[in-house]
């Protein structure tokens, strides 16, 4: 679960006061999601459109995994773009991202994307696409978007996040559902079961839920080579922190103490400060994603260690295939 979510969002259903209260605004707000789906007129982009979203508010994974796919594309002899709407910065765009921009400009991820690949921010999704097009993409890459009607989607992909699926399956505000899963899944070419890690297996349940529709398994870790040998004091603020936790785990690294903070969070250099002085203390070398690192001025990632962290998948031939046949 998101830090700072709701706590009732995760519990069993019809078990929740809260949440039965609250179910009602849930089925409006439902009700006007599938209202703007059903009566846009989207906008058809001069090249194909692959969405990468799911149906649940919070992280599940959904940049990394756009990260992994765009190299692949890359690799294949494309030349993907990927647009965002560029979440916690101030420019509208359209704008493609430069080594001149920061986090406060354009977000933490999309500046954490442009440095393997071409990215675009703009809060007007068709302004984005023609943009990206007229740049010379072969295909666009949208970084969520999943609900936004605005740009046909020539493939979209749904991620759920296998540990927790939907939660108590309610909508906002009763629940973490931006849609019924059902509405999303009817949308959905593929499904991408998010696991905690690379042993975890797909619970009966999605798989059930997916039925006939393409499904493939994807994991985050953390590049061991990065990781230091002497012990490590960590921090992030991401979506799911505990996701970060159990890689550098795995990866071995002598972990003595983990800070989560809320998705996005804006540092304050007391904070930092404190968490240099923690990791002196205790001897160890201090830690964050690439994600966190791009929030900080280059004056305040001194002692600091930026671990690369990346998506890997199983069983994604098929969506491969899927892909292949819009380029």
């Amino acid at each position: 679960m998101s830090l700072g979510a709701p706590r009732f969002w995760q519990a069993p259903p019809n078990t929740s006061l809260i949440a039965k209260l609250l179910s009602p605004l849930g089925d409006l707000y439902h009700r006007e999601v599938q209202r703007r789906l059903a009566s846009a007129a989207p906008y058809r982009a001069p090249c194909p459109v692959i969405c990468i979203g799911n149906a649940t508010m919070g992280g599940v994974g959904k940049t990394p995994f756009v990260q992994m796919l765009a190299g692949a594309l890359a690799a294949a002899g494309h030349t993907p773009h990927i647009l965002s709407r560029g979440y916690g910065g101030s420019l509208k765009g359209p704008i493609r991202i430069t080594e001149e921009h920061n986090a406060r400009e354009v977000g933490d991820e999309p500046l954490m994307l442009a440095r393997d690949h071409p990215v675009w921010v703009s809060r007007d999704r068709p302004a984005g696409a023609k943009a990206a097009a007229d740049a010379g993409a072969s295909v666009i890459v949208m970084d969520d978007g999943f609900q936004n009607p605005s740009v046909i989607k020539d493939r979209s992909l749904l991620l759920v996040d296998a540990a927790s699926l939907f939660g108590n399956g309610e909508v906002f505000p009763a629940g973490p559902l931006r849609e019924r899963p059902e509405a999303a899944l009817s949308r959905a070419d593929a499904v991408l079961s998010v696991l905690p890690s690379e042993t975890d297996e797909t619970p009966e349940a999605l798989h059930a839920f997916a039925g006939d529709t393409p499904l493939a398994e994807a994991w985050f870790t953390v590049d061991d080579a990065a990781v230091p040998q002497r012990p490590v004091l960590a921090f992030c603020g991401i979506g799911r922190p505990e996701r970060f936790e159990r890689s550098l785990t795995a990866a071995g690294a002598s972990l003595v103490d983990f800070h989560a903070f809320a998705d996005h969070h804006p540092f304050r250099p007391d904070e930092l400060e404190r968490l240099r002085r923690e990791a002196k203390s205790s001897g160890a070398q201090l830690v964050t994603t690439e994600k966190d690192m791009m929030r900080l001025a280059p004056s305040e990632r001194h002692g600091i260690t930026a671990i690369p962290g990346v998506m890997r998948w199983r069983g994604g031939d098929e969506i491969l295939r899927l892909i292949e046949e819009i380029l």
